[in-house]
């Protein structure tokens, strides 16, 4: 088997290996296949004066000519020199067609094969991975080391710092997918150009979804029974052009987040362990007002103040004209039931 193992993928992307000169790149980060892919096919198309040199195929067109593949693998190049293929699966199957080129491999040529999640031991993972002339590479989410490889980098290159506090902000809302980490710090970048140092500041004023995190801000305060933070929050939110319904319906899904996490702490678990084991991950700006509220709300009054926000919802919504006051008022009531604790 050819599989890559995840601490020698680097290395092997650093060098064409003629033996192998097929490449299966996959995996749930969309993104880092691209990266990969792209970084790869420029090196393997370096010193090559041939405009027709490198070839796109899309899997769709050539699942119903399996042998195209092979052709494109086998032509000679016009002026010479290595022939790479890019080939991006779609939604068909591309199997035979990668099973004929293994069959026949090229001997002057390089074929980048991205392809998205796909499961281990079945179709064009494993025959990549059993074959002797192709490697294959699963691109997975970043882990936190890799995010702070990739932000050193970035910074790095631009010449400037990143604060502590901005580096763990930054790193909690990046992630997902490298493309989309990479232009988040490249917008942070571009954002704080000038200045001395890259701050918490910044990195909340730019990076990732700016209406997400005032959302956040308002649920955070109302549970943890800060009404005047709340009103700040609300009034700062709806100013700036966000539905009164949009702000209840992401508190009634912290409502309902915190329902769970505090039947696991009344079954006998921690607060700790509740909010360390939430899914999706709770930011860490956001855990200690979560372990307040957890503290503070039962199960039985989380589930009736989840009624009456789901009343006002749906009030705010059949009156948007009064809607910010329907919801200033429903998250009011709330945070002062979470101050008498």
């Amino acid at each position: 088997m050819v599989a890559v193992r995840p601490g020698d993928v680097e290395a092997t992307l650093s060098r064409l290996d003629p033996l192998r000169p097929v490449l299966l790149l996959f995996g749930p980060d969309s993104g880092l296949v691209r990266e990969r892919a792209k970084a790869y096919l420029a090196r393997a198309s370096a010193g090559s004066d041939d405009p027709f040199g490198l070839i796109r195929l899309d899997g769709d067109e050539i699942s119903g000519d399996p042998g195209r593949l092979v052709d494109e693998a086998g032509t000679v190049a016009l002026f010479g020199g290595r022939r790479v293929v890019s080939l991006r699966v779609g939604s068909r199957n591309v199997v035979p067609a990668v099973e004929a080129l293994l069959a026949q491999p090229p001997e002057q040529a390089i074929v980048v094969i991205e392809a998205g999640d796909l499961k281990r031991g079945q179709g064009l993972r494993a025959l990549c991975e059993a074959s002797p002339h192709a490697l294959a590479i699963a691109c997975y989410a970043d882990s936190e080391r890799d995010l702070s490889r990739l932000i050193d980098t970035m910074m790095a290159e631009a010449g400037t710092q990143l604060d502590r506090d901005a580096r763990g902000e930054l790193m909690a809302l990046l992630g997902g997918d490298r493309m989309a980490s990479r232009g988040e710090i490249a917008k942070l970048l571009l954002y704080a150009a000038g200045e001395p140092r890259i701050t918490s500041a910044h990195v909340r004023a730019i990076v990732g979804d700016a209406s997400s995190l005032a959302l956040d801000e308002i649920a955070d305060a109302t549970f943890a029974g800060q009404p005047a933070d709340m009103a700040s929050a609300f009034a700062k939110a709806t100013g700036e052009g966000m539905r009164a319904d949009i702000v209840l319906g992401a508190v009634c899904r912290t409502a309902q987040a915190l329902h769970q996490m505090r039947l696991a702490v009344e079954a006998g678990g921690s607060v700790e362990r509740a909010v360390e084991g939430a899914r999706p991950a709770i930011h860490f700006r956001r855990k200690p007002f979560i372990e307040k509220a957890l503290r503070s709300w039962t199960v039985a009054r989380l589930e009736t103040a989840l009624f009456a926000l789901d009343d006002a919802l749906l009030a705010a919504r059949r009156n948007a004209a009064l809607g910010p006051a329907i919801a200033e008022r429903a998250l009011l009531q709330v945070a002062a039931q979470a101050r008498r604790g």
